[in-house]
């Protein structure tokens, strides 16, 4: 007997199993299939030992590569030695030219910026008034001196008188009296007539000093007088004219070995971007005290400013050759780098390998730097390229030795002057 009975369908999450069994097989075999597929592309488009699109090369063979460099050979040269400092340019002589006595400006005979000599004429006040008072004086000495020429003669006919036992000997002796007085008389004369002259000779306002002339303080029409305390203008000295400047107290001692020795040390002044040499100079002397706020001492220095180039109160950056070093084994400052052991270079090696070698520097001078311990003449360094070197890197030189800005040497401490080549031996 056969079962007869109706077989039911699946249900519903019978059927949704099946399915998802079913997307998890296919996501399988499709990443199989990704992961071991013949790559056909990498032989053709590589090679053998080809890259294939940016693909990277292995670690071995980047390490091979040759860093491109710039290099730069020691040399032994002179290397000068300055010191640095800030200075203000000073006039040796400025005067305010004021009147010296009062009146009316009835001429201005300069003009403004003009360079005068001493006793040159700059200004007239009104002469009319001292003119008069010098014909009074002179006046009143005749008078004074009529009168003492007949009181001379007086005493000459009184002493014969008194010879003679005519008259007394009293009057004798008040007639010269009277002489002495009016002798007297007539020398105060004398000096009043002195006077106004010389009241009339300082209506001419003359340059009391050589120099150049600023910028006219009052004009032509104006009452003046000595107490006007702008006065007529103002006249500086410029040629020459110094620049005083400061140096610590510890460089002191180079300062004064070099002067003790005779010698005339030479200073320059650059522009306040202290790129520019203005004018050449010497020394001249130095503080009698070190400014002990400061630990500082004032040199003043001497420059003959032909070109007026130097201007009075002028900030300008100084610099003072004390010594020149010679023979001394110096490199661009381009190549000097610097860790945390001190200052160390990049020595090429003869087989193009790169040995980090420590150095013991010296003083700066375009774009040079001495060398006093760890090079040799003829020792190659790198100047450019130090980025990406390491000890044992292996280099290829390009092009010649590199271009050293003199800016350079502002990262090392020492500064020398731009535009100064030292001299090589």
């Amino acid at each position: 007997m056969s079962d007869s009975r109706p077989v039911s369908p699946p249900s519903r999450w019978t059927r949704r199993r099946i399915a998802g069994l079913a997307v998890l097989v296919l996501v399988v075999a499709g990443v199989a299939w990704l992961a071991l597929r013949p790559s056909a592309k990498t032989g053709a488009a590589g090679g053998p030992g080809g890259r294939a699109g940016g693909a990277r090369p292995p670690m071995a063979a980047m390490a091979n590569l040759a860093v491109p460099v710039r290099i730069a050979t020691a040399v032994t040269q002179d290397i000068d030695i300055y010191l640095k400092s800030l200075g203000t340019v000073t006039a040796y002589n400025t005067v305010t030219v004021r009147s010296r006595v009062s009146g009316e400006l009835v001429d201005v005979a300069f003009q403004e910026g003009q360079r005068v000599k001493a006793g040159d004429l700059l200004a007239q006040v009104d002469p009319r008034a001292f003119q008069v008072a010098l014909d009074q004086a002179r006046g009143t000495q005749m008078q004074n001196l009529a009168q003492l020429e007949n009181a001379r003669r007086d005493l000459q006919r009184y002493q014969a008188l008194f010879k003679q036992d005519s008259i007394a000997k009293q009057q004798v002796d008040t007639q010269a009296a009277l002489v002495r007085q009016y002798e007297g008389t007539v020398k105060s004369d004398q000096a009043n007539v002195d006077n106004a002259k010389l009241q009339l000779d300082y209506a001419r306002i003359t340059a009391p000093i050589s120099g150049r002339l600023g910028l006219r303080q009052v004009d032509r029409g104006n009452l003046v007088s000595s107490a006007d305390t702008n006065g007529l203008v103002v006249i500086t000295q410029t040629q020459p004219i110094s620049v005083v400047f400061t140096l610590p107290e510890t460089q002191l001692p180079e300062v004064r070995g070099e002067i003790a020795a005779g010698k005339t040390l030479a200073v320059d002044a650059y522009d306040r971007a202290d790129t520019r040499r203005i004018a050449t100079g010497v020394l001249e002397t130095l503080d009698n005290q070190i400014d002990v706020t400061t630990g500082t001492l004032k040199l003043k220095a001497k420059f003959d400013n032909a070109d007026d180039a130097l201007f009075p109160n002028q900030f300008v950056n100084v610099r003072l050759h004390v010594l020149t070093r010679k023979d001394v084994t110096a490199i661009p400052t381009a190549a000097i780098q610097q860790g945390s052991a001190g200052a160390f270079v990049f020595l090429v090696q003869p087989d193009n390998t790169v040995a980090v070698r420590q150095v013991k520097l010296g003083a700066i001078n375009s774009g040079m730097v001495a060398v006093n311990e760890g090079l040799q003449p003829g020792d190659r360094v790198v100047t450019e390229g130090t980025d990406r070197l390491r000890a044992g890197a292996k280099v290829e030189v390009v092009g010649g030795a590199a271009v050293i800005p003199a800016t350079r040497d502002k990262t090392l401490g020492a500064g020398a002057p731009a535009g100064t080549t030292p001299a090589s031996k």
